[in-house]
């Protein structure tokens, strides 16, 4: 019934011309097509769509059938069946209107949820470059449209963390990932191909460029890397990166270019949105492009010779921290650095993930990259850093590890003392001291002016003729240091006052 109904429809359709087709036709041809699937007429069907007496029809209308095709695909699991269904995709993408596919693939791309989303596009990535290489215009817009629908798809399953899971797959983001690079690879040897600066060419580019830096950010900023031994075989998402990176390098945008001139005002692309997505994604992909290199050792061979979630790129940040100092010798940093706001920041977020992060590892992870980076730092320097840094550390570290319970350490007993002599005057000694050397700071930029020469005491010594220009920059630097020392001091008092606050409410019940 299904087969002599879709033959009715086409009968009719055969005697009018192409622009004569109604849009019922095209709703009617999908239904009937449906139920001769649905029904296993699958061999009709074939023969119904190859007869060249509906040549245009199949054309113009057939990619309505890729859909009923597809969720069958997904349904059946015999193989016979399935073999059939395969050559009917086949036959209907070479047949059919290469943009009505296009349009109705992505669309069946996004349909699914879950784990269907991994089999949908591990089933229609094959067709879908096949349909892209068959259009005449608009290949790049076509190439970055599908390459962003499927970007925003794999975006939405769980990145595998362990080695069981990764070996695993459940959700397929591997297999995906995989067969993305193969999807990509033959629209990255057309931009190489094509050495001509057309404008076409400039887009399709731009459009591969997009989705290598969004697949920096997701899924390689929060991916885990298996550990390399023989047991472990190929890393998977490893792998992927390594492709990424490559895609980037072919298409005029080696890392080395992109990691040194992120952050510069002149970019290295004219592309109006990268210069918008800056301070978001862009920031992110360039981390975990650095991390890539420099701690994974990703193509780190391009270099010339002279970053779950949360934990996960804390836990990146902090390795690739860790790389870097371990390069410089210890003593060798000398003090006028931390004069440089960017340099003087890393212990500030470092007493930030040491003393607000919930993982016990990575505030550990904190402390040790810490005492690297202080390490590092000439004599004169790790002196301007210290100042009262360690005692309170020291405080906070009693303060979390000892309740007022226990009191084991005796810090609750003396808390009184403590809180009197040390956090108060520190309070002031803060406020006056920021106060003093913002109102010098004024002073200086109107010395400065005058283009004279002052000096400056540190430690009782008179550091004669000074610029106005140093100057400024010594005192900023130390109302950065203040700022720092006034950060870990307020998580202190944070957190005895939730200690005592808990221990009173104990009591209370």
């Amino acid at each position: 019934m299904a087969v002599e109904e879709l033959q009715s429809i086409i009968q009719r359709c055969q005697i009018l011309e192409e622009q004569d087709f109604k849009e019922e036709d095209f709703g009617l041809l999908q239904l009937a097509g449906q139920r001769c699937i649905d029904e296993g007429h699958i061999d009709q069907l074939l023969e119904i769509i190859q007869n060249e007496k509906n040549k245009v029809i199949v054309k113009n209308m057939g990619w309505n059938l890729v859909g009923p095709v597809v969720r069958s695909l997904l349904r059946n699991e015999k193989e016979d069946k399935r073999k059939c269904h395969f050559l009917l995709l086949d036959l209907l993408v070479k047949l059919c209107n290469p943009k009505e596919l296009l349009l109705g693939l992505l669309e069946l791309i996004e349909e699914p949820s879950g784990k269907q989303i991994s089999q949908i596009i591990l089933l229609l990535l094959q067709p879908l470059q096949t349909v892209i290489q068959k259009l005449r215009n608009n290949k790049a817009y076509s190439v970055g449209l599908a390459l962003s629908t499927l970007w925003s798809q794999l975006a939405l399953l769980p990145v595998p963390y362990s080695e069981e899971q990764i070996q695993a797959d459940d959700y397929g983001l591997c297999q995906c990932c995989k067969a993305l690079v193969e999807f990509t690879k033959p629209f990255v040897e057309d931009v190489i191909d094509n050495k001509g600066n057309s404008r076409e060419n400039e887009k399709l580019k731009d459009e591969i460029l997009k989705f290598c830096l969004k697949s920096l950010k997701c899924p390689l900023l929060t991916a885990q890397f298996l550990e390399q031994s023989e047991e472990a075989g190929d890393d998977p998402l490893k792998c992927f990166a390594s492709e990424i990176i490559g895609f980037l390098s072919a298409i005029g945008y080696p890392f080395p270019k992109m990691i040194f001139n992120h952050g510069r005002k002149k970019k290295i692309w004219n592309y109006l949105e990268f210069e918008e997505e800056e301070d978001k994604q862009l920031s992110d992909s360039m981390a975990s492009l650095a991390y890539l290199v420099f701690v994974q050792g990703i193509s780190i061979d391009q270099l010339p010779m002279v970053l779950r979630t949360e934990e996960s790129v804390f836990s990146k940040g902090l390795d690739l921290l860790e790389n870097g100092l371990l390069r410089i010798e210890d003593s060798s940093l000398l003090h006028q650095y931390l004069e440089i706001k960017s340099f003087l920041t890393v212990p500030q977020g470092l007493v930030k993930v040491m003393t607000l992060c919930p993982i016990e590892t990575l505030r550990k992870k904190g402390l040790a990259v810490l005492q690297l980076y202080i390490n590092k730092l000439d004599p004169q320097g790790k002196y301007t850093l210290f100042r009262i840094m360690a005692s309170l550390n020291l405080l906070r570290y009693l303060v979390i590890k000892d309740n007022e319970k226990d009191n084991q350490t005796g810090l609750w007993t003396e808390l009184e003392k403590i809180e009197n002599n040390f956090l108060k005057p520190l309070h002031t000694g803060l406020n006056m001291s920021k106060a003093h050397y913002e109102a010098e700071i004024k002073n200086s930029q109107e010395v400065q002016k005058s283009k004279d020469h002052c000096s400056l005491n540190v430690g009782r010594e008179e550091i004669p003729n000074m610029p106005p220009e140093m100057q400024l920059k010594v005192l900023h630097s130390a109302l950065f240091t203040f700022d720092l020392i006034e950060s870990v001091l307020a998580r202190v008092e944070e957190l005895i006052e939730t200690k005592t606050k808990s221990t009173s409410e104990e009591n209370m019940g």
